[in-house]
């Protein structure tokens, strides 16, 4: 399918990810920015708001990712409460309702290494601040796969356990700041 976008970024985030989402998200540019994956840990039992808050601050379509949707550039996806968010190889996102992974669904883990799957060397993976371990383990896969891992420095953190983990397992990650983060996903191309 030659419609798939090559490149592809996804970002996982826990306590603290509105306020980190919100420098990084309104810096991408309308024209070039290759799809964006999210996965927040929000309450299970409750209707998120990302997609719409993060529309109205955003030059990119914001939307909640919907089972077998075709993956576009310049969109931003996030997975919906209480469901998994895949990446399939044909281009697709789906979503799953299989168990919490370190008792998260959605998890990042599972974002992240589907993703790697899909995308190899094409992925950009950003752990941003959060108060578990999620995000490490796929973290690990998508530099196995020859993407780039990205962590927000644990000392600007608002809970700085996940990306603490995340560089614990990915020591070759690089770690930036929020704004250094915008600003190297402002010059990902989706081409």
């Amino acid at each position: 399918m030659s419609d798939v976008p090559e490149k592809a970024v996804v970002i996982g985030a826990s306590a603290g990810a509105l306020e980190a989402l919100s420098v990084i998200l309104p810096q991408l540019p309308a024209d070039v920015t290759p799809p964006v994956m999210i996965v927040v840990h929000v309450p299970p039992d409750k209707r998120s708001v990302l997609s719409e808050l993060f529309q109205a601050k955003c030059r990119v379509a914001v939307l909640e990712a919907e089972d077998k949707e075709p993956i576009r550039s310049g969109t931003v996806y996030f997975a919906p409460p209480d469901y998994h968010l895949l990446v399939e190889t044909n281009g697709l996102l789906s979503l799953s309702s299989d168990e919490p992974v370190l008792f998260s669904r959605p998890s990042i883990d599972v974002l992240f290494e589907s993703a790697a799957d899909a995308y190899g060397a094409g992925l950009t993976a950003v752990v941003l601040s959060g108060a578990n371990q999620d995000g490490a383990q796929g973290l690990a896969s998508v530099v196995e796969a020859g993407g780039t891992a990205i962590v927000q420095d644990p000392d600007t953190a608002f809970a700085s356990a996940m990306p603490q983990a995340a560089v614990a397992m990915c020591p070759t990650a690089l770690i930036m700041s929020l704004e250094e983060i915008a600003t190297y996903l402002q010059k990902a191309r989706s081409a």
